[in-house]
């Protein structure tokens, strides 16, 4: 069980410092999207490369932040069965849930994603539009890194998940 425990914490660790690193980017966003307003209602003008770069930004966040965001448990539920069991049953459901859903999800995208990905890196993509962002395959890189850190935090998940039933961790002891 230590070697689970080890590798959940290595897991954990990573997906922490990815997500404040991606945190600052958040920032950067916001500075790209306030220059691009700006420019576009005070000087009437509007830049190509600005525009990508929102997108560029906002995807990198989505990609490289959902294993953080998992490992802080911030992702959406909707579910009213989950919110009436107890922390044992919540742990069947995401154990089961990362096994069905979240690893075969992550396996078919990163699967997909990596030839796609490796084209584009190979032909070194860049944007197709003139004043364009030139570097187009390093966000197409992030799905597969993304999805890999995603299928990682699952991975924890399904090992804390394990940890509550058998009783050997408290859901607060998790992260």
């Amino acid at each position: 069980m230590n070697f689970l425990v080890a590798i959940s914490k290595m897991i954990d660790t990573l997906n922490e410092w990815v997500g404040r690193g991606v945190s600052w980017v958040t920032l950067g966003l916001v500075l790209v999207v306030f220059v691009d307003v700006v420019m576009r209602y005070l000087f009437n003008t509007s830049f190509v490369f600005t525009q990508e770069l929102e997108w560029h930004l906002f995807a990198f966040i989505f990609l490289m932040g959902a294993g953080y965001t998992l490992l802080h448990d911030g992702h959406v539920r909707v579910d009213i069965i989950y919110q009436r069991l107890g922390f044992k049953g919540q742990a069947w459901i995401n154990l089961i849930g990362v096994f069905l859903f979240l690893i075969p999800g992550c396996l078919l995208i990163i699967s997909t994603s990596f030839k796609f990905a490796y084209t584009s890196f190979a032909m070194l993509e860049g944007s197709p539009d003139p004043g364009g962002i030139p570097f187009r395959f390093i966000l197409k890189s992030c799905i597969t890194v993304g999805f890999g850190l995603l299928l990682l935090q699952g991975i924890s998940l399904a090992i804390h998940s394990l940890l509550q039933i058998l009783g050997i961790e408290k859901p607060e002891e998790a992260v």
